[in-house]
C-alpha cells in the first residue's frame, strides 16, 4: 500500500529559472545561426539574393514621366529597313538611342522585338512563307527583345517600356488628346536642344523616327569620349537572366580558362578588280585567324595546358584542330546540354558565347579595339574601304 500512496503525492515543482535560461541560450542559438545564414548567402546563395533583390527593384512607372520614341525597328530609319543589320550595329544604334534617353532623363520606349540578321542565323526561325503578310514576315524574322535583354536590368540604369506593353499605348493615346503640347516630331536636332528648349523639354513625348539616319549615327562620333555615357560592355551584361544563367552554368564546369573570339566568315570575304586580282578589306585577317598563326599569337599570353574556349563563326570541322597540341580546347558545342533547350536563334547563343568570353581569365580579341586589348590581327576592325591583296605568309607575300 506504501507504493500506490508514493505515487499519488503531489509532484514537486521544479524552479523557472534553469527553463530561463535555457529559453535564452535557444533564442541566442537561434539569432547566431540567422545571422550566419545573412554572412554566407552573400556568396552561397548570390543569386537567389539578386533575383528578389531585382523583383523588388523593379522600377514603378507613372504619367508623370516623360518618354523618347525612335521608332519600332532598330534598323529604321536608314538603308536597312528592307533587310537587317548586325548585331554590332544593332546594339551600337540601342546603345545610342539609350544614351539620350539617360541624357534627357526621360524613359525609352523599346521595340518588343529585334530583327535577326539571317547571316548570322541558322537555328532555322527564319521561315519562308510565299503567302504571309508583311506581319508574319516580321514576325518569323525577329525575336522577342525580353529574350534577349532583361528589360528590368537595364531600367535600373535607363528606364525602359517595350512598345507592345499597355503603358505604351495609354502614353499614346494621352499624348493624342494633348495635341501639340504632348508630342513632338523631331529631325535634325541635337540632344543638347532638346534638353534645354522648354518647347521640347516639357513635352510627354518626343518622338525622333523622323530621322532619315540610322540609329547608331546619331552617336556616330565618338571623339569626344566624355559624351559617351554607356561603355560598349553595357547591353552585353544585359542579357536576358536565363542566358546569364546558362552562361554562368558553363563557366562553372569550365573552371579556370583563357579564350579567344576568331571572327572570319563575312570579314575575310575577297572580291575580284579589275584585274581579276582578289582583294580584301582586311588583307591579313585570313591568315591571323588561322590555327597555326593563332598558335604561334598567343603562346606569349596563354600558358601550355591551358583550358582554350574558342568563340567563333568559322563552320569547318576542325578548323581550329592544331591548337590542341598544347591547349585544352573547348566550344560552346561542347555544352549543348545546357544550350539545346534553351537556344531559338543566333543571336542568344552568341550573347551566351560573349558572357563566357568576358569570364575568362585572359580573352584575346580579333581585333583591338582598346589601347589595352589583345587581339589576333593587327588589321584596323573599321572598314577602311581600301580593298587590298591578302597575305597569306608570314613574309608578307601573297598566296
Amino acid at each position: 500500500m506504501a507504493t500506490p500512496k508514493a505515487l499519488k503525492s503531489k509532484p514537486r515543482l521544479k524552479s523557472p529559472i534553469p527553463i530561463m535560461i535555457l529559453l535564452c541560450i535557444t533564442a541566442m542559438a537561434l539569432l547566431f545561426l540567422l545571422s550566419s545564414m545573412d554572412s554566407t548567402n552573400g556568396f552561397t546563395f548570390r543569386s537567389l539574393r539578386t533575383k528578389t533583390y531585382l523583383k523588388k527593384n523593379v522600377r514603378q512607372h507613372s504619367l508623370h514621366d516623360k518618354y523618347l520614341y525612335w521608332g519600332d525597328r532598330i534598323d529604321c530609319p536608314g538603308k536597312h529597313c528592307d533587310s537587317c543589320e548586325g548585331l554590332g550595329h544593332q546594339e551600337s544604334s540601342l546603345r545610342c538611342a539609350l544614351e539620350e534617353a539617360m541624357f534627357l532623363n526621360r524613359t525609352f520606349v523599346m521595340p518588343s522585338r529585334l530583327c535577326i540578321n539571317p547571316i548570322h542565323n541558322n537555328k532555322g526561325i527564319l521561315h519562308k512563307f510565299a503567302n504571309a503578310t508583311a506581319e508574319e514576315r516580321w514576325a518569323a524574322s525577329s525575336c522577342a527583345m525580353d529574350s534577349l535583354y532583361d528589360i528590368d536590368l537595364i531600367s535600373e540604369t535607363v528606364p525602359v517600356i517595350l512598345d507592345n506593353s499597355n503603358e505604351w499605348h495609354l502614353i499614346l493615346s494621352t499624348s493624342m488628346k494633348l495635341g501639340a503640347r504632348g508630342v513632338a516630331h523631331v529631325e535634325g536636332l541635337r540632344r543638347l536642344d532638346l534638353k534645354e528648349d522648354s518647347r521640347y523639354s516639357n513635352l510627354l513625348l518626343i518622338n525622333r523616327t523622323a530621322s532619315p539616319l540610322s540609329w547608331f549615327m546619331e552617336c556616330k562620333d565618338r571623339n569626344n569620349r566624355s559624351a559617351v555615357m554607356l561603355p560598349y560592355s553595357f547591353l552585353p551584361s544585359m542579357a536576358a537572366e536565363k542566358l546569364r544563367i546558362a552562361a554562368d552554368q558553363i563557366k562553372t564546369l569550365l573552371g579556370d580558362y583563357d579564350a579567344i573570339h576568331v571572327r572570319r566568315g563575312d570579314k575575310i570575304k575577297t572580291r575580284k578588280d579589275r584585274h581579276g586580282v582578289e582583294r580584301s578589306l582586311h588583307p591579313h585577317l585570313d591568315r591571323d585567324t588561322r590555327a597555326e598563326f593563332i598558335l604561334r599569337r598567343i603562346q606569349k599570353w596563354v600558358p601550355a595546358r591551358r583550358t582554350l574556349f574558342i568563340a567563333s563563326n568559322e563552320r569547318t570541322p576542325g578548323f581550329f584542330s592544331p591548337l590542341s597540341v598544347r591547349y585544352k580546347l573547348a566550344y560552346s558545342s561542347n555544352y549543348s546540354h545546357i544550350l539545346d533547350p534553351l537556344i531559338e536563334n543566333n543571336y542568344q547563343l552568341f550573347m551566351i558565347e560573349r558572357l563566357i568570353l568576358m569570364g575568362a581569365k585572359t580573352f584575346i580579341k580579333t581585333f583591338k579595339e582598346a589601347d589595352t586589348d589583345l587581339s589576333l590581327t593587327d588589321d584596323p576592325k573599321k572598314n577602311t574601304k581600301i580593298w587590298q591583296i591578302p597575305v597569306y605568309t608570314l613574309d608578307g607575300e601573297g598566296s
